[in-house]
């Protein structure tokens, strides 16, 4: 999407949806899906370094070990955000990564 359709939109994510039905229809699902996507991301963040929680159900909180913060609004704009603080490219099929996974029983 480009940035003029992200600030004219309506701030929601296509990711932030739960099972086909649009986020606004069950406001406890989705904060209940936001916490699992805030779960698993935290477990894949932590091999590189990284940190991330939910701030106020709208934004993420993307943090390094430094204890730098930047604001995510999306989970579109996660991985480029979280590159960037890290230094390095972010591999997901880092097989240290997946190892890492694999050890602990997945996402």
């Amino acid at each position: 999407m480009c940035g003029l359709c992200g600030v004219l939109g309506d701030g929601e994510h296509w990711a932030d949806g739960v099972a086909g039905r649009p986020a606004s229809v069950v406001p406890w699902l989705r904060r209940q899906a936001r916490r699992q996507r805030v779960t698993v991301g935290n477990v894949v963040l932590r091999h590189f370094g990284l940190s991330l929680a939910d701030w106020q159900g709208s934004a993420f909180v993307l943090r390094d070990r430094t204890g730098a913060t930047q604001m995510v609004n999306s989970l579109g704009d996660l991985w480029p955000k979280a590159e960037r603080m890290a230094g390095v490219p972010l591999d997901p099929l880092d097989p240290a990564l997946l190892d890492m996974l694999d050890a602990h029983g997945g996402v």
